[in-house]
């Protein structure tokens, strides 16, 4: 099929390219000229793992970007809204979503033939019937559900993770204010293999936010206990959550012994904090969005409460050692909100750093992909080291924030460079004995 998409950012682009992978012919869209001529040389403009290879199989052949939106909707059968939904504290900006909305109802009025429209963007239940739908029917005088089909697609990919979660789906919303619709997105996915649910679209919104806001409940859930056992003492917090792992709820045993564990098993287990461009925005979009309607969302609040203190702990367990920050030297390995990506959106090691900035450390950064987004997020505050063992060489606590699997090896560099600093370990991916000075959230 014939598939426009508009944004190229993060899930624009992927989106894209993961479709003109399997055949489709897809034009993407975007504003940003540089980004654009970039794309098309076969650039690639983020770090995702599989992108680069992705778009060198599909640039110039079945996909292209380019800045005419109205050509590229003329010339396609179905078109994707994949542009940011940014969260101001109160409510999502919807902004770029009624901007895409007009640029397509304009196109529209001048297509004799039906389009179907699908926001993929995440947006709260209820944006699409009624707020992106008018703006298309003024703009195009025409109705939806009659001369062109209106959809919500949502997308669940992890960062890092995009290119396998998009063409290995779990699921496939289908929303669609019709049939109609929905059997132009059936056709769309016709080469994935996974279950499509069909509903309408907001439930296929609210499907998007359940699932992010599930995920965090599972962390700050996680963290809450670990701080209970931390406080108890004589516990820990991993120990804990083995046991909780290995009921039938969360774990199958096979006849051959084997053990088959779910994924969403890794969110059961305490750490720093979540962050992302995902889940501290929709959970916070969905309590304010449930607030509005007369839904206290008590739930929700408490797993951002619990969140947004998490990154303390790390200090406190760092103060332990080291009672007074002031001159002292201190390492922060990880800057992404997670492994995979250079992403650091609401990471937590953002207010890790300027808590240690305050009072008055020396610090020292170190993340296999996000050193440029250190410098800058933080400028010459702070000290951008190139490798792990520039990072480590003069470090008196170091503190893992991001859970890189190059982190593994501290315990055998620390040993090598005959050093012996505190190590903070907010993943809990080192074992207590790997050094011999350890603290672990969860953990007393």
């Amino acid at each position: 099929m014939r598939i426009s998409v508009l944004g190229v950012g993060y899930v624009g682009l992927v989106t894209g390219a993961c479709f003109a992978d399997v055949g489709h012919q897809v034009t993407c869209v975007d504003v940003d000229a540089g980004r654009v001529a970039a794309i098309n040389r076969g650039e690639c403009p983020i770090f995702e793992t599989g992108l680069p290879e992705l778009l060198a199989r599909t640039v110039g052949r079945t996909l292209s970007v380019t800045l005419d939106a109205a050509g590229a909707i003329a010339n396609s059968e179905i078109t994707f809204i994949a542009v940011g939904t940014p969260f101001d504290g109160e409510r999502i900006d919807l902004s770029q979503i009624h901007e895409a909305a007009r640029i397509i109802g304009r196109a529209l009025r001048e297509m004799p033939g039906y389009h179907v429209v699908v926001v993929k963007s995440t947006v709260v239940p209820g944006t699409t019937d009624g707020s992106v739908r008018p703006i298309l029917e003024q703009e195009s005088g025409k109705r939806a559900g009659v001369d062109f089909g209106l959809g919500m697609n949502p997308e669940f990919l992890t960062e890092g993770e995009a290119i396998n979660d998009f063409m290995y789906p779990d699921r496939i919303v289908l929303g669609g204010l019709d049939a109609r619709t929905q059997e132009v997105l059936a056709a769309v996915y016709a080469p994935f293999k996974a279950p499509l649910i069909r509903t309408n679209n907001s439930t296929a919104e609210l499907i998007k936010y359940s699932s992010n806001a599930l995920l965090a409940t599972l962390i700050s859930f996680s963290n809450e206990l670990a701080n209970l056992a931390a406080a108890l003492g004589g516990i820990d917090a991993v120990e804990v959550m083995r046991g909780l792992h290995a009921s039938r709820y969360l774990s199958t045993p096979l006849d051959d012994g084997r053990v088959v564990v779910p994924p969403i098993v890794s969110f059961l287990l305490g750490g720093c904090g979540f962050g992302g461009s995902c889940l501290p925005k929709d959970v916070a979009a969905l309590a304010a969005h449930g607030t509005a309607a007369g839904v206290p969302m008590r739930m929700m609040r408490a797993v951002l409460d619990t969140n947004a203190d998490q990154h303390r702990k790390m200090i406190e367990l760092t103060r332990k050692h080291l009672p007074s920050l002031a001159g002292r030297r201190v390492a922060v390995l990880g800057v992404a909100f997670r492994p995979d990506t250079n992403d650091t959106r609401e990471s937590p090691a953002i207010p890790i750093v300027r808590s240690l900035l305050a009072e008055g450390a020396h610090v020292v950064v170190y993340d296999p992909a996000a050193g440029a987004e250190a410098e800058r997020l933080f400028g010459t505050a702070v000290t951008v080291a190139p490798t792990l063992e520039r990072a480590a060489a003069d470090a008196e606590a170091i503190l893992i924030v991001t859970k890189w699997n190059e982190f593994l090896r501290l315990p055998e560099l620390l040993a090598r460079l005959g050093r012996n600093p505190v190590v903070i370990d907010g993943r809990r991916m080192l074992s207590p004995s790997a050094v011999e000075r350890y603290e672990g959230i969860g953990r007393a």
